[in-house]
């Protein structure tokens, strides 16, 4: 007997992701997904088709989406692969386009939105809304996490299954309520009518070169291995069942990479492997985070160079220390050592020499929010910008405890004397108050006077420029780090530019250790122009 042969068409797809990170994070169940990488491997369209999956579902208006972008050139390109993906795929589905609207109305009433938001005031614009899908596209663009932060408030939705369940009738609820209220089981059809539960998901993408580098890196690449969650559980009061019970959220990022796109041209790739500057080469063809990226000192910074492990502090170099005051924002305190030409043994063997005039960086205390990571200890919360608050008696109690920690520890063997400080904390805002500065000095600490006058925004990149350049160059004073100074090597390096001034850096981003480094560099400018020598000691 002949075999009858199968003659039904091959299926076709509208869209079909790819095989690897794409379909993993596609169909991620974990409450924030961070797809990263090099360029190429398809993260928009798997930021578009994650939304686009689940319209149809039965979540209906309750189903919306808002993908957020720093910048609207972005948003146009993602906005036209979205009009190239979504009517294959919903070909009832439509676009509006105006001043106030950029977005697509699914054919069940599902709703997708792309909006531009830069800080962290742009929240106002979102406030109160509920958007179960909240995308973010190029996450390294925001400098810090504040206004990711901020819209996790409006990752929530009023869907509740057992009554917006689209099959259920006016019976099928009538009987669920009467089954809850007598503990009884609901009868099997009409748990088949009920849908699972509405995600609330936060989608970003992103590669690793841009501003908010350093708390992406932290929050997410350092927390686990790819693809694998980051689970944390807390006791809440449930509105819906009316208890105390634990809740888990989840974390999680996905690697993806150039190699996996069939679609790509041999050609982008070479254009990739063309870029000249290594750290966004390393970025978007190999997806590196194990690079310093930012804009202001990025290109001249090398930690093998300016980061050097802690030494005893010879007690013929001068001792002195900077500070920016911060409140609800952190603030910084920095110690620093001043080079007087001689050399000094590290613990590893190698000698190190720098320069006379130099600034070595010996310790710090930073004044930033802290959480409890995996293993229970307190770190820093780098990338929220948020401050401890401390009092001025509190923060002044706790640089003399440093001082005395170092001496007594044996790194330092003189005194530290007053260096430049935020101007501000001479002021006075009420009649009969005490000023910051005031206050300080009642508890034995003291400053001098930085330089505030105009142009000193962009004198103090200068000289901070000229100071690594000159460590990197091994001509004239430089500026180095001990390496236990974690807070500096986290967010300085990789200071944004301000985009408009670019001859400054972006006070919106994590900048107060940069700011009270600048005080100490431009305290003594002249020097790092090598017109000028240094009293030691005085």
């Amino acid at each position: 007997k002949k075999m009858s042969r199968n003659t039904n068409p091959p299926t076709e797809y509208a869209w079909r992701p790819l095989p690897g990170s794409q379909s993993l994070a596609i169909a991620s169940t974990c409450d924030e997904i961070l797809y990263h990488g090099t360029r190429g491997p398809g993260k928009s369209e798997a930021q578009l088709a994650y939304f686009v999956a689940r319209c149809g579902r039965g979540y209906g208006t309750h189903w919306n989406g808002v993908i957020i972008d720093r910048g609207y050139k972005n948003l146009g390109d993602l906005i036209a692969k979205s009009q190239v993906m979504i009517p294959k795929i919903f070909p009832k589905a439509k676009f509006f386009s105006s001043k106030s609207d950029l977005l697509w109305k699914f054919p069940d009433g599902e709703t997708l939105m792309f909006r531009h938001a830069k800080r962290i005031d742009d929240y106002r614009n979102f406030h109160g809304q509920e958007f179960p899908y909240i995308g973010w596209n190029e996450l390294t663009s925001f400098p810090t996490s504040d206004l990711y932060d901020a819209m996790k408030s409006c990752s929530r939705s009023g869907f509740l299954p057992k009554e917006h369940s689209p099959k259920l009738t006016a019976e099928d609820k009538r009987v669920i309520v009467e089954c809850e209220l007598l503990g009884e089981p609901i009868p099997k059809d009409i748990q088949e009518k009920i849908i699972p539960d509405i995600p609330l998901v936060t989608f970003s993408t992103t590669n690793p070169h841009g501003v908010g580098h350093n708390w992406i890196k932290r929050r997410f690449i350092d927390a686990s291995p790819p693809g694998v969650p980051v689970i944390k559980t807390v006791n809440v009061y449930n509105p819906r069942t009316k208890k105390e019970e634990p809740v888990s959220t989840s974390l999680v990022h996905i690697f993806g990479s150039y190699r996996e796109n069939k679609y790509l041209d041999a050609k982008y790739v070479a254009s990739l492997n063309a870029i000249t500057d290594p750290a966004k080469r390393a970025a978007w063809l190999g997806g590196n985070w194990a690079i310093t990226s930012g804009g202001a000192l990025d290109d001249i910074w090398n930690s093998s160079v300016h980061v050097v492990p802690r030494f005893v502090v010879p007690k013929e170099w001068r001792l002195t220390r900077s500070f920016d005051w911060g409140s609800s924002h952190p603030f910084s305190v920095g110690f620093w050592a001043i080079a007087n030409g001689e050399e000094v043994e590290l613990h590893n063997g190698r000698k190190f020499c720098p320069p006379r005039g130099s600034l070595v960086r010996i310790a710090e205390i930073y004044g930033c929010e802290k959480f409890r990571n995996e293993v229970g200890v307190w770190d820093y919360a780098y990338g929220t910008n948020r401050g401890t608050k401390l009092s001025a008696r509190e923060i002044a109690r706790q640089i003399i405890e440093m001082q005395d920690e170092l001496t007594d520890d044996g790194w330092i063997s003189t005194r530290v004397y007053p260096g430049p400080a935020d101007n501000q904390i001479s002021n006075v805002n009420e009649a009969e108050s005490n000023s910051v500065a005031q206050i300080m000095e009642r508890e034995g600490i003291y400053w001098e006077k930085s330089d505030k006058k105009a142009g000193s925004r962009v004198n103090g990149l200068e000289t901070m420029r000229s100071a690594l350049e000159n460590a990197v160059q091994g001509e004239g004073p430089g500026l180095y780090v001990m390496n236990h100074c974690e807070a500096f090597i986290e967010t300085v390096p990789s200071i944004a530019r301000d985009e408009v001034k670019q001859d400054d850096v972006d006070t919106t981003s994590e900048d107060h250790i940069y700011d009270e480094a600048r005080y100490m560099v431009t305290f003594d400018k002249a020097i790092f122009a090598g017109k000028v020598t240094i009293d030691m000691i005085s």
